[in-house]
């Protein structure tokens, strides 16, 4: 795995003619025929409303001014390197604290390291912050072959580490990211001072699917559970077609902007109160649009989704690291999710909010910040 251990420096630099090409696709979309009585542009319960996004593809078009994101990404150090013949794109930002740990945030499917914007600078005063991005996604492109899955990336991730000096260091993950950064510290318990997941009540769709539900559950908390997996089945559409054929999909992501859009932006609607948040009301719009525009530019939308098949297909278990502290942050809580998910109370620190969802970093990221460096106070 280390045959090249060059770090590469790296600036964001998309071509004009590639933006007035994203800019000409936009403005030359064929669009569905509306159906009548679809005019609601909060209700996603047939996947995203072609009135929403038609708003959100005409600012993509004219108010969202690329190049001013462009230049707020390349304030931070990036660089390049090859791990098992593998480019990897990684965000690396020093703290001046010398005393700082060294810190992995580990994202997942539709983010990038555009997600961790608005989190770096909460950390850095305590952290060396480095974000790799997973093989297929943004920069970390094109994929070199098949069998990039969790696992060889977790790896990979690990020689990341290792060639920036960091012989041990701390991890923070979501979504698939907290994969890789329970299967570092399954893996590698020697390097890992800690680990702190981002969870939220999607996650007790892995009940009865992944993992077993615990024993001990009542009646009517096995039906709570059950609601959510009911709900949760509804959005997991883009996971089957990703997990099972995603050369299909692939081919229309990377060909349309709209399709790229509505394929990402609507995972990024959250539930209050009953009611959709549309997506740009549950995080900031530029900043949900810079991270479509890095999967259009990169032609991402295809390679990432590969990842979910070489997970899906690799048969590599599910592991944590029982043996390295492990803190979670619960966002946008259920009333069951400690019981679900650590009936035996072993995850020493345990955080729980009523706001924020799927991308914390993104929705909460003060409430994200203050919860890591809680959780790594009391273990580093």
């Amino acid at each position: 795995m280390n045959e090249d251990n060059a770090l590469t420096p790296f600036r964001v630099d998309i071509s004009r003619a590639d933006v007035d090409d994203l800019r000409h696709r936009l403005a030359h979309t064929r669009w569905p025929i509306p159906v009548p009585g679809r005019d609601d542009r909060a209700d996603f319960s047939r996947g995203i409303p072609l009135v929403y996004l038609k708003e959100l593809a005409e600012y993509w078009r004219e108010g969202f001014d690329w190049r001013a994101q462009e230049e707020k990404l390349n304030e931070y150090q990036q660089f390049t390197t090859v791990v098992d013949g593998q480019t990897f794109h990684v965000v690396h930002v020093r703290s001046t604290n010398p005393e700082a740990t060294p810190l992995i945030l580990n994202h997942g499917w539709p983010g990038s390291f555009v997600e961790y914007q608005r989190l770096i600078p909460l950390l850095t005063d305590g952290f060396h912050v480095v974000i790799p991005s997973p093989p297929g996604f943004g920069f970390s492109t094109p994929l070199s072959g098949t069998g990039w899955d969790l696992a060889r990336t977790t790896d990979a991730y690990a020689e990341i580490m290792t060639r920036l000096g960091y012989e041990r260091f701390a991890a923070h993950g979501t979504d698939m990211g907290a994969g890789t950064a329970g299967r570092l510290a399954a893996l590698y318990p020697e390097r890992l001072i800690g680990t702190h997941l981002g969870a939220d009540p999607r996650w007790l769709g892995l009940l009865g699917d992944k993992f077993p539900f615990p024993e001990g559950l009542s009646d009517d908390e096995i039906a709570q559970i059950e609601a959510v997996r009911a709900e949760d089945a509804a959005d997991r559409g883009y996971l089957e077609t990703q997990s099972h054929r995603p050369d299909t999909i692939g081919a229309a992501l990377t060909d349309s902007p709209v399709g790229q859009l509505a394929w990402i932006a609507e995972k990024f609607k959250t539930r209050a109160d009953g009611v959709h948040r549309t997506p740009d009301e549950t995080v900031d719009r530029d900043q949900l649009l810079t991270n479509v525009s890095l999967y259009w530019f990169t032609r991402s939308g295809a390679s990432s989704a590969q990842f979910y098949y070489e997970s899906e297909h690799s048969g590599a278990d599910v592991v944590m690291g029982s043996g390295v502290p492990s803190g979670w942050a619960v966002f946008d809580t259920h009333p069951v999710m400690r019981r679900a998910m650590d009936p035996w109370k072993a995850i020493g620190h345990w955080s729980e909010f009523t706001e924020g969802g799927h991308f914390p970093a993104m929705e909460e990221a003060e409430l994200l910040a203050d919860d890591i460096r809680a959780f790594f106070r009391g273990v580093s």
